[in-house]
């Protein structure tokens, strides 16, 4: 488990553009505003060899509102923004997950904002725990887990190794969800049984 990750939740990454809109070119009343995509809807991504997972469109509905964060690398000693003072601002469109905030005037923001720039910033992650997904069992591949409610959006994060590294929580998921599976596949196989017993019992008894 990463050190900066808090209890009991995921991490995701997502390769998607990081912008950086100068509002005056070596103006420290004007700096810059940093725009990125924390997630993407409806992208199948593979989680640990385990499985397939997507986000639908609507799963951020209920944490919108939440006290989110924006950190670097989701390290809490690098805050770039928090929507409750109104540094940050986080929103859904057609894509996904969008955050934005202004590039706070601390040595390690100044220097994220280069690094952008350079390109060697260019991926987005977010933490969060899980309300409600949709397991579809397939037969010829990966089981898909798609993630129809949030319960709580912990942070959004520009990230410099995109990498799927907290996945505990998730292999958790996936191993309640095959058992479920089992349990249900075992229950059937009983009933089948307990029929065929019926069935000869009853052609016994008829002759």
């Amino acid at each position: 488990m990463n050190k900066h990750t808090i209890p009991e939740s995921e991490s995701r990454f997502f390769l998607a553009p990081i912008s950086v809109e100068k509002r005056g070119e070596g103006d420290a009343k004007n700096p810059s505003v940093i725009e990125g995509t924390a997630a993407l809807f409806n992208k199948r991504t593979k989680i640990g060899g385990w499985f397939y997972e997507e986000i639908l469109p609507g799963a951020f509905d209920d944490v919108l509102s939440d006290d989110v964060r924006c950190l670097l690398n989701h390290n809490p000693n690098h805050i770039l923004g928090r929507t409750a003072s109104g540094t940050l601002e986080i929103w859904v469109d057609d894509a996904g997950l969008k955050y934005r905030y202004t590039t706070p005037n601390r040595s390690y923001a100044l220097d994220l904002e280069d690094a952008i720039i350079a390109g060697d910033v260019s991926e987005s992650s977010f933490q969060f725990k899980v309300k409600e997904v949709i397991w579809i069992e397939q037969d010829d591949d990966l089981d898909i887990r798609q993630i129809k409610k949030f319960d709580k959006l912990y942070d959004v994060a520009p990230v410099t190794f995109p990498a799927y590294q907290d996945t505990s929580v998730a292999k958790r998921s996936f191993d309640l969800q095959k058992e479920n599976q089992n349990s249900i596949k075992t229950r059937k196989t009983v009933r089948e049984a307990q029929l065929i017993i019926n069935n000869n019992k009853f052609k016994h008894e008829e002759v």
